[in-house]
């Protein structure tokens, strides 16, 4: 899931810059989009590992 994050982001950026060099604004926001949907969940994936690492150690 990680990996998909990560290329979500990449895509994003690629697609942002595509847009700026061609003046292309409905792109460039589409690259912003992208890359804010992917460290959104990048954040989430996150907080949702440390939570179970929580819940796991007080079950110990």
């Amino acid at each position: 899931m990680a990996d998909e994050n990560k290329f979500e982001q990449a895509k994003g950026n690629v697609k942002e810059t595509v847009g700026n060099v061609t003046d292309n604004k409905e792109l460039e926001n589409e690259g912003k989009e992208d890359k804010t949907s992917g460290k959104a969940k990048e954040i989430e994936e996150k907080a949702k590992d440390k939570a179970n690492e929580d819940i796991d150690k007080l079950k110990k």
